[in-house]
């Protein structure tokens, strides 16, 4: 039978061990007396500087430092737990918690396993482990886990080396010496979860080649780490495709340089990133997906190939997430343009503006201006919406287009904000002057129009005059003839004349595009027809 490890005594090198008290983790400072109080003290800086009291000092003494003038604490080692072994932690989750263990998931960067139809989950039959929040500290004596043979019949026999998937997040671990001496006995070890840990730099990360040789996806999210950290430690992960360190304390992007060159996927949201560093990832030779969302970014600049020392720009991206940043210059979408493979970009809850407001111009905007984009915000882009935003996209700017020089030739300064627009023109022809949409100010979306509907199919029908804000939309515009006529929405279909061009009709075949972006002025008709 196995001894029970679940208190073990205070290791005999405590200082720098992790531990957890009272529910939260702290790294070991101090150990030994602090007057005038008997007996002996743990001096802890604890990952929540706000759970501790002081700097590391009392009475004027300093007997260690923290970070945070509050992260520290004293407590006696009666109260601190510095966990178990891997075994241990094993033993004590699979065989004493099957009705916990069996509905458990393990959530690795991207990728979600499930344990589907397991009666009885035993470490020696299941491709992964899921030991987070167990307070694991290490891997125990040397060669343990490789050589514990499993007490089953031989038929059913397979070794802890089968192991694909280990869940480590929220340990005990404190090196990646002592990781790599858990990882090094499962050398089958793909997905390796780490998040939730503080652990130290190794001072040889080319010993560990063997411990991480086959790892393809790491997972350190909220470890409090550095990217300068990440690219010392990445020689431990030559075949490392997939990585994820959210949260982290990552501001400046240094240029990899000889690592992380197989690398897919790259996640680094909710980082405060210096945006001028964000250009140093571009020479990722196989990076494919890029999460850069809520990390604070208000441009992005990408360097020219030669200045990057690459021939392309970002040569294998295809997948770009930049949700809840504070993007508000149409020059960043440009920038982007410079991306040879991008396909899928997420670009919600940002500032970019339009002249309506209306977030929808806004994404068609982005699709006239990304014209290999497949994906926007995670909807696939059919070819009528794309002809639609285009189409729109060269109304818009048209009057812009026809002021900044002879057609074909427009002048450099409107080629730099709109350097696709000429693309267009060659697509689709120049637009027509009725065709313009003319660029009012903002501040008139809440402008009140004075519109009549007329119906030209129905000569019972009398002319209704409304006066409309500018920023209605046309699909509330439809909901109002609905209530009106008692005609469905959907069997209805807009066009307006205006009183500058009479005899020539525009559609209104847009739901969500408000009469502001129709250039509909006051005294204007709308033309009302349903089947």
């Amino acid at each position: 039978m196995r001894a029970d490890r679940t208190k073990p005594e205070m290791p005999l090198d405590p200082v720098g061990k992790r531990v957890s008290c009272g529910g939260e983790r702290a790294t070991v400072r101090y150990v030994g007396h602090v007057p005038p109080y008997e007996g002996l003290w743990i001096g802890v800086e604890w990952d929540n500087p706000e759970r501790g009291k002081h700097d590391g000092s009392h009475e004027g003494m300093q007997y260690f430092t923290c970070r945070n003038p509050k992260g520290g604490s004293f407590v006696r080692p009666v109260k601190v737990s510095f966990g178990v072994d891997f075994l241990t932690a094993f033993y004590m989750t699979y065989q004493f918690s099957t009705e916990k263990v069996l509905s458990e998931e393990i959530s690795i960067s991207s990728k979600r396993l499930e344990w589907f139809a397991v009666q009885e989950r035993r470490f020696e039959s299941l491709p992964s482990i899921v030991l987070n929040h167990c307070e694991v500290n290490g891997p125990g004596a040397p060669g343990e886990i490789r050589k514990t043979t499993p007490s089953i019949p031989s038929s059913a026999q397979k070794h802890y080396l089968d192991v694909q998937w280990l869940d480590l997040s929220g340990s005990l671990v404190s090196t990646w010496e002592d990781v790599a001496a858990i990882t090094e006995q499962l050398e089958n070890l793909e997905g390796l979860q780490l998040s939730v840990n503080r652990i130290s730099l190794t001072s040889d990360p080319w010993a560990h080649l063997r411990a991480f040789g086959n790892l393809k996806v790491l997972a350190l999210n909220t470890c409090d780490i550095t990217w300068l950290q990440i690219l010392e430690c990445a020689p431990m992960w030559p075949q490392l495709e997939d990585l994820s360190v959210e949260n982290n304390n990552i501001t400046e992007l240094q240029r990899p340089e000889g690592v992380l060159e197989t690398l897919k996927c790259l996640n680094l949201s909710c980082n405060a990133l210096m945006q001028e560093s964000v250009c140093r990832l571009s020479t990722l030779p196989r990076l494919e997906q890029l999460d850069l969302s809520s990390t604070r970014l208000s441009f992005v600049q990408l360097e020219d190939a030669a200045q990057a020392g690459c021939t392309a720009i970002f040569p294998a991206l295809a997948c770009l997430n930049l949700d809840h940043n504070n993007i508000s210059e149409w020059c960043v979408v440009n920038e982007l343009a410079k991306i040879p493979f991008l396909v899928k970009l997420s670009c919600r809850d940002n500032k970019l503006p339009s002249i309506d407001g209306n977030p929808n111009t806004v994404n068609q905007i982005i699709i006239a201006k990304l014209g290999q984009l497949i994906y926007l915000n995670n909807s696939e882009i059919n070819s009528e919406e794309r002809k639609g935003a285009e189409l729109d996209y060269i109304k818009l700017f048209g009057e812009q287009w026809l002021k900044a020089g002879e057609p074909g030739q427009p002048s450099i300064a409107f080629t730099r904000q709109h350097p696709r627009y000429q693309t267009l023109i060659d697509k689709y022809g120049a637009p027509d002057e009725g065709e313009l949409k003319k660029q009012e100010p903002f501040a008139l979306k809440n402008q009140l129009l004075k519109i009549t509907f007329v119906f030209p199919d129905d000569t019972n029908q009398k002319p209704i005059e409304k006066k409309l804000p500018a920023s209605m939309v046309v699909q509330k515009v439809k909901g109002l003839l609905h209530r009106l006529l008692k005609v469905p929405s959907s069997d209805l279909r807009l066009t307006y004349t205006s009183h500058k061009m009479l005899g020539t009709e525009f559609d209104m075949d847009g739901d969500l595009k408000t009469l502001q972006f129709y250039s509909i002025e006051d005294g204007d008709q709308v033309l009302v027809r349903w089947s």
